[in-house]
């Protein structure tokens, strides 16, 4: 379901992204146990938004939770072309030097656009 924020009440956290692999996707297993897939996007950033800043990319981590999309990211190799879609999250941790948190985007779904040339 798509939320029309103009006529729906409520929150939405969707995110898609498009945009380049900064490097192989990287798995790891947490101390809870858990395994994740983790990767970087590179994203463009459009003309309007260079008027405003000399920052001509963003890179976004992104981590897959499931299965399917840890699966899919797996496939991925630097410099390819992806779509991303998922939801923004925010998590947090203990490093050595105390708790930290990092915002990530959580992926619900991946499709490769194009592989490196």
């Amino acid at each position: 379901m798509v939320l029309d924020s103009v006529s729906e009440p409520g929150s939405c956290n969707e995110v898609i992204l498009r945009g380049r692999v900064a490097a192989e996707a990287q798995e790891r297993v947490l101390p809870s146990g858990d395994c994740i897939v983790t990767a970087r996007v590179i994203v463009d950033r459009d003309a309007q938004s260079l008027k405003h800043s000399s920052q001509r990319v963003d890179t976004i981590d992104c981590v897959a939770w499931t299965t399917r999309s840890q699966r899919s990211m797996r496939g991925w190799g630097q410099g390819d072309q992806v779509e991303v879609r998922g939801s923004m999250r925010r998590r947090f941790f203990r490093t050595p030097g105390g708790p930290a948190s990092r915002v990530e985007v959580e992926v619900k779904t991946t499709k490769k656009v194009r592989s490196a040339a």
